[in-house]
Formats: structure tokens, C-alpha cells, sequence
């Protein structure tokens, strides 16, 4: 599929595409229903155009795209809300829900990176998920901990969230304007992870 402009267009007759209604939104909405395998999502990832820098700025609310990766479900069992990205040298990587308010950034290098991919039956007990919740406002942060980059993924340069201090790369591609497919490149994690993020404002979270 051609790279197209970040105005998304159908073609000069019909002009701007409308948010949602074009066939990559459509495609990646029957993926959500399907229960489709990582050979299949990706599929439809190598597809999609690449993201240039200026493309990822804003506060990005995140969703996961299972697709039979160990780690399906774990995120948003925990309260993950998205991402944030302010310019390409300051990026919040995890931003976490909490009762009452905004979303807030915490520091991924607290997280137990190796245990959630070499453990993840330990990662999803109540006990694990209860320690979470007593720990994660120690865990906040308004220090940037991710730099966005263009790297190299799969044949094709786009954009990609490259974290501080661990072995993880998030790559996205365009569905629409405001919409980008990622997938979790984890250093030892063989099972590919998959995520949306839909644009909510320009900057980091409020």
C-alpha cells in the first residue's frame, strides 16, 4: 500500500476521508471481533504507511489488539490508558489510569519487565494486581522516559517509541490521522503484542 499524506485521503473526487469510515479503519475493527493470529495482524500492519516524527505528538489513548500474545489482556487488567508524547525527546510511554482523575505517567523502569514476559501466569494473579495498585503512585513520574525515533521495522522506516532504560521499541503504523497500529518489540519476547492508540490532544497529559 502507498504512503499517503497525514490528511488521509479516499481520492480528489471524494476529498478528506472521514475519521473511521475509510478501509483501514474498517479492517482493523474486524481484526477487534475476529480473534485473528499475529501472522494475520501482522499482515495487515505491512500494509499500512509509515508515521513520521511530527505524526506521534499528543496524549494517545491506548487499546489492546490481541492476537494470542502471552501478555493479551495483562495491560489493560492493570489500568493501562495510553501513552503521551510531547515532542520527540519527551515521551511518557505508560500513562495509568487512577480514580478521580487524568491519567499520569509512570516510570516503566520500575516495571518487571522480565517477569511479565517470562512469568506472566504470576503477573496476572490478585495478588499481583493488588501489589500493583498499592505500589503504582510510587511508581508516578514526570520525567520523560522514552524518546521517539524513526527505525527500521519490517522493511519499512517509521516511527517508534524507544524506551530509556529497557529493552523495548513501540513501532507504529498509520490506520488514520488519528489512529496508529503498534506492536511491542520486547527484547526475548518471542509472541508479538499489539496495541491501538487514538489521539486525544496535542501534548503530554493534563
Amino acid at each position: 500500500m502507498a504512503t499517503s499524506p497525514p490528511g488521509d485521503r479516499d481520492d480528489a473526487s471524494t476529498g478528506p476521508r472521514r475519521p473511521g469510515r475509510g478501509p483501514e479503519a474498517r479492517r482493523l475493527e474486524e481484526l477487534r471481533t475476529s480473534a485473528p493470529g499475529a501472522a494475520e495482524v501482522f499482515a495487515f500492519f505491512d500494509e499500512l504507511p509509515a508515521v513520521g516524527l511530527a505524526e506521534v505528538t499528543g496524549r494517545w489513548r491506548g487499546r489492546e489488539l490481541a492476537s494470542g500474545s502471552p501478555l493479551d489482556g495483562l495491560l489493560t487488567a492493570y489500568g493501562w490508558y495510553g501513552k503521551a508524547v510531547v515532542d520527540p525527546e519527551t515521551v511518557h510511554p505508560l500513562l495509568w489510569r487512577r480514580p478521580g482523575g487524568p491519567p499520569r505517567p509512570i516510570s516503566p523502569d520500575l516495571v518487571p519487565v522480565t517477569l511479565l514476559r517470562d512469568h506472566v501466569r504470576i503477573a496476572r494473579t490478585p495478588l499481583a494486581r493488588a501489589v500493583f495498585a498499592v505500589l503504582r503512585p510510587l511508581l508516578h513520574t514526570d520525567t520523560p522516559r522514552a524518546r521517539v525515533r524513526l527505525v527500521e521495522h519490517r522493511g519499512v522506516l517509521t516511527a517508534a517509541l524507544v524506551y530509556d532504560r529497557l529493552p523495548i521499541v513501540d513501532v507504529v503504523r498509520r490506520v488514520t490521522g488519528d489512529t496508529l497500529l503498534g506492536v511491542m518489540d520486547l527484547r526475548g519476547m518471542e509472541a508479538p503484542f499489539f496495541f491501538t492508540l487514538t489521539r486525544e490532544s496535542a501534548g503530554a497529559p493534563r
